[in-house]
């Protein structure tokens, strides 16, 4: 599989961290997010194109590992990648990196089933599916 990469920047913002100004660990997911529609966003086609086309992908499984804090209005960059393709599911990684130095502050994962609008797993393959292995040169 070919390696696509975006990079989204952003800032912690007031509300995303505790009383010592640290950003709070389920934020994350938050930026893992904001990750993962930006890619998609770049690469023509947003969630909600998705969906409207019947392809819904809820997360069926999520890791992160805090490696060192980020704080309040700290840039931060997030760089998302897929990192396995299947008929079925789709895995998202991401890396969270000090925009100043470049020194990593978090790392993970979310996959995501195919599914039709009423839950139901597309097991063979979709057009979304189809899309991004052309995407990522399949």
């Amino acid at each position: 599989m070919s390696e696509t990469k975006h990079i989204t920047r952003t800032r912690v913002r007031y509300g995303e961290t505790d009383k010592m100004g640290v950003a709070y660990y389920g934020r994350y997911m938050d930026w893992f997010e904001m990750g993962r529609s930006d890619f998609c966003r770049a690469n023509g086609k947003s969630f909600s194109l998705w969906e409207n086309e019947g392809v819904l992908l809820p997360v069926v499984e999520a890791h992160c590992r805090y490696k060192s804090s980020l704080y309040y209005d700290e840039e931060i960059d997030i760089e998302t990648t897929i990192t396995k393709l299947t008929k079925v599911s789709i895995v998202f990684t991401c890396r969270i990196f000090h925009a100043d130095s470049g020194k990593i502050a978090a790392e993970g994962y979310t996959k995501h089933a195919f599914t039709s609008p009423d839950g139901k797993l597309l097991r063979d393959g979709n057009a979304l599916q189809e899309w991004l292995s052309k995407i990522l040169g399949d």
